[in-house]
């Protein structure tokens, strides 16, 4: 893949100080997709117990609000720095990623992440001790959905590396 393939804006990104010294230093890139995936497996495996419980599959004895409360700020947290990691990793391999099949999926994963949580903010995860009575079959939903979507998103993602 030729550079001149790529938007003018990837080309000057790519170029950039920050770009070249995450890609070509020996410490920064290797420590940044450490903090992404480690954030990755951190946040995946509260997401996964707070979609498990709303299914009743998983903590079965603690209360809905109890789990999403207990996790909420440590889930933000986690959100923040994938973010912020994958920014970076995206920055320093721009014309990589806009060729890269697996990036966009994974780009469209996440929008879709974002609708998911939209959409089920109000009845779901906004007040989750409404929830603690008896789980209503849209947040049961919500969690399948959430899984699902989570799921593809880190597959796409890691389908990144094997992209030509």
């Amino acid at each position: 893949m030729k550079p001149s393939s790529a938007p003018a804006i990837l080309q000057w990104i790519q170029s950039t100080h920050l770009s070249i010294a995450i890609r070509e230093g020996g410490l920064p890139y290797p420590v940044i997709g450490l903090l992404h995936l480690w954030s990755i497996a951190m946040f995946g495996g509260m997401l996964l117990v707070s979609d498990l419980r709303l299914l009743g599959w998983a903590m079965q004895q603690r209360l809905v609000s109890d789990v999403f409360n207990g996790f909420r700020a440590w889930k933000r947290l986690g959100f923040i720095v994938i973010t912020v990691t994958g920014v970076l990793l995206w920055w320093c391999e721009p014309i990589k990623m806009y060729h890269s099949p697996s990036f966009w999926t994974k780009m469209v994963l996440f929008v879709l992440v974002g609708v998911h949580a939209l959409v089920f903010r109000k009845d779901v995860y906004l007040h989750p001790e409404q929830l603690d009575g008896a789980v209503t079959p849209k947040a049961k939903f919500a969690a399948v959905l959430s899984l699902l979507l989570w799921a593809g998103l880190i597959v796409s993602g890691r389908l990144i590396a094997f992209d030509e």
